[in-house]
């Protein structure tokens, strides 16, 4: 039983410490990228299916300058077979709503070549954190969608039985296919790219696409096709120093730690 599978991964800051400039714009000259530490749990995920079921396929997708290339690579180098990558200046500057749109136009022109089973995606992304696209993707494209998947416990071409991660539990929820779904990072170990995998990510020819390439208007896509505007950036509050309770007995200390706490309203 071979499958199609789709996995959406980013190329996002290696490192959560990006300074503003005077004018509120986020420094991005010589930071450094990588894979998206929650796509690499996708990809992996991704990548075991396609173990499990010879004759199956994985390919990564992403949205990005062309340097966004190296992010496919990673991809390749754990076990993704192929990779496109969608570019050009029209699709700079969108919000979740102009992602998914974009994503889903991609994932429509791969399905026209031949039939999708799965797209999966990370639960969110280390740069904003939304967490929606996967959800935007699967209405974009009339597909079931599933949040918050810890395992999927069988698959097929026709379903698959995952679980999902909730508040009070877990639910088992079965899913007709074609479906997408986001995965947390409890559902694997992702693994350490292997040197047969290195050697055939530096080879690797990656499809690429524009926004008109996949019948997109200019007011579809990138910053024009937003429903959000970011007004301004502003770094996160520093945290104060915190308050050390120290100098008596334990019974004191603990004492004193419920006084504050109850001050302070918390308790």
């Amino acid at each position: 039983m071979a499958l199609n599978i789709v996995v959406c991964v980013k190329n996002t800051p290696s490192s959560l410490s990006v300074e503003l400039d005077p004018s509120g714009q986020p420094k991005t000259a010589g930071v450094l990228y990588a894979i998206n530490p929650f796509d690499e749990y996708a990809v992996e995920e991704a990548v075991r299916i396609k173990e499990k079921n010879p004759g199956s396929t994985v390919t990564a997708l992403a949205l990005g300058p062309d340097a966004d290339q190296s992010v496919l690579r990673e991809t390749i180098s754990r076990g993704c077979d192929a990779g496109v990558l969608v570019t050009g200046a029209e699709i700079a500057g969108g919000d979740t709503l102009a992602t998914s749109r974009v994503l889903a136009a991609a994932i429509r022109k791969l399905a026209a070549a031949q039939p999708i089973h799965l797209v999966i995606f990370g639960k969110s992304t280390n740069d904003s954190g939304a967490g929606s696209v996967g959800g935007q993707v699967a209405a974009w494209l009339d597909w079931p969608g599933v949040l918050s998947v810890k395992k999927i416990e069988s698959i097929d071409d026709q379903a698959a039985l995952l679980w999902r991660m909730m508040e009070d539990g877990i639910d088992k929820v079965k899913v007709g296919l074609p479906a997408a779904v986001c995965t947390v990072k409890e559902i694997n170990e992702p693994r350490i790219p292997s040197l047969k995998g290195k050697m055939a990510a530096k080879k690797a020819v990656f499809t690429k696409w524009t926004a008109s390439d996949l019948g997109l208007k200019p007011e579809e896509a990138g910053a024009p096709g937003s429903g959000a505007r970011v007004a301004r950036y502003t770094a996160p509050a520093k945290r104060g120093t915190g308050l050390r309770i120290a100098g008596g007995s334990a019974a004191q200390n603990a004492a004193q730690l419920v006084d504050t706490l109850i001050e302070r309203k918390l308790i």
